[in-house]
């Protein structure tokens, strides 16, 4: 049984999506339904990607429609993906800033996401920089410097 609550206050555009689903959607929309472009589309089926899970039916299209959202669901469930697709869609990798943060709670998640964003990435040429402890800054810092990443991840504890 999947429980889900998307929530839109009046005042607000942001949306509360909550999904408990556990396993990928075998039926149903399908990624280039939910609005992202064929070739995100094409490249996801390379990696094998074919059905959107739950949480990415309920984030993607009011993340590409530019709304906040806050998604709640399970590990395994596909919550990188979630918010990692419309982001790329809406990147300019041309542009060298920063247009996108992660914060991410620990270093291992942080360098996950950021693994799963430079392959949902493919060729784009969206560069991914992740800073964290137990690294020299001075790399770190010079890293952003060159590659003016359009994403940044931050791993730790965040105030």
């Amino acid at each position: 049984m999947t429980d889900f609550s998307v929530n839109s206050s009046a005042n607000s555009s942001a949306m509360d999506v909550t999904s408990n689903a556990m396993s990928n959607a075998t039926a149903g929309p399908s990624f280039a339904s939910l609005g992202l472009t064929e070739s995100r589309v094409e490249l996801l089926a390379g990696l094998g990607f074919t059905h959107p899970t739950e949480i990415q039916v309920r984030a993607i299209p009011h993340l590409l429609a530019g709304k906040d959202v806050l998604g709640l669901a399970q590990t395994g469930t596909g919550k990188t993906a979630a918010f990692a697709l419309p982001l790329l869609e809406r990147l300019q990798p041309e542009k060298a800033c920063i247009q996108a943060l992660i914060l991410a709670p620990t270093r291992e998640l942080a360098l996950q996401v950021a693994q799963s964003i430079r392959q949902f990435a493919g060729k784009t040429g969206v560069r991914v920089a992740t800073v964290y402890g137990g690294q020299s800054i001075d790399r770190q810092i010079s890293q952003i410097e060159r590659g003016g990443p359009n994403f940044g991840g931050y791993a730790g504890s965040h105030h």
